[in-house]
């Protein structure tokens, strides 16, 4: 028997972007109030047997999911600016759309791998043992992460997006419980998703922590690297762990593990008015009119 789909979601500018196994819906509330729902199909890399296999599918899910991620916030962008459609139909090609990955990403390791890994070996006479100078370094990329995701979520313009991704994790909640699809029903869910790519963040964040606990730490150029080079392994272990966790959300340690999850989302989720819950709902339908119930 075939499982159901578990859909997935990303907030964009003024709407949402909803993910099935071969089709992505973006829904966008245009200037002059209508609500426009654009249909793509995609085809997934993880189509491909080897890339199936448990962690690397979580790190070809990343890197997929920021391909589209940038394509549906461009397209977004363009549609609720009211840009004429020649310009909506222009698509980001595959050279703009490794430069602009590759700053986030450089942007990203400076951030979290450079600061937290100079930070723990300056501090490296203070602490001698390998371990604890690697736990130091973990503990100093969580807090990092933390004041960033606090940071942001104070900026006007991102909170509006944070309460496109509270309607799109109501929607989705909505369609899970197996009631019908409406802004009323959807406004009755938590905007809190235990599937959010911000708890899938904090997992790879702790999971770090342990894998390069046991690393050498000398000379510095090499522990900067060996982190960047490991990035791959922790992104796909932490993959299987929120995967897992969909199967085992009454286990003690799987509730553990999302509660910090959750509590972060309290910072990159707003509650939704209706017209957003309309929009992310439009979404949804469009991906669930595709007929992909089952995969």
């Amino acid at each position: 028997m075939a499982k159901p789909v578990q859909y997935g979601g990303q907030a964009v500018i003024e709407g949402v972007m909803m993910r099935g196994p071969h089709m992505i819906a973006i829904a966008v509330r245009l200037p002059n109030g209508e609500i426009d729902v654009t249909k793509q199909e995609i085809k997934s890399w993880a189509a491909k047997p080897v890339l199936k296999l448990p962690i690397i599918r979580g790190f070809v899910a990343l890197l997929e999911s920021l391909i589209l991620g940038m394509k549906a916030l461009t397209f977004s962008a363009n549609k609720a600016l009211g840009e004429d459609e020649e310009e909506e139909a222009e698509e980001l090609g595959f050279a703009e759309i490794a430069i602009t990955i590759a700053i986030a990403l450089g942007l990203g390791l400076v951030l979290f791998v450079g600061i937290p890994t100079a930070s723990a070996h300056l501090l490296r006479g203070l602490i001698p043992s390998v371990i604890w100078q690697n736990i130091l370094e973990g503990l100093i990329r969580l807090v990092i992460f933390f004041l960033y995701i606090m940071a942001i979520s104070r900026l006007k313009d991102i909170q509006r997006v944070f309460q496109y991704h509270g309607a799109e994790h109501k929607a989705i909640f909505n369609h899970e419980a197996g009631t019908p699809l409406s802004v009323e029903n959807a406004r009755s869910f938590k905007p809190l998703h235990p599937r959010c790519g911000t708890s899938f963040l904090l997992i790879v964040v702790v999971v770090s922590i342990f894998v390069f606990a046991f690393l050498e730490l000398n000379p510095l150029w090499w522990r900067i690297v060996s982190r960047v080079l490991l990035m791959p392994l922790v992104a796909g272990v932490a993959y299987e762990l929120l995967k897992a966790s969909a199967q085992y959300m009454e286990s003690p340690g799987i509730k553990w593990l999302l509660a910090g999850g959750l509590w972060l989302q309290r910072f990159t989720t707003r509650e939704p008015d209706d017209e957003q819950l309309e929009v992310a709902l439009a979404a949804l339908n469009g991906v669930l009119e595709s007929g992909q119930e089952l995969a």
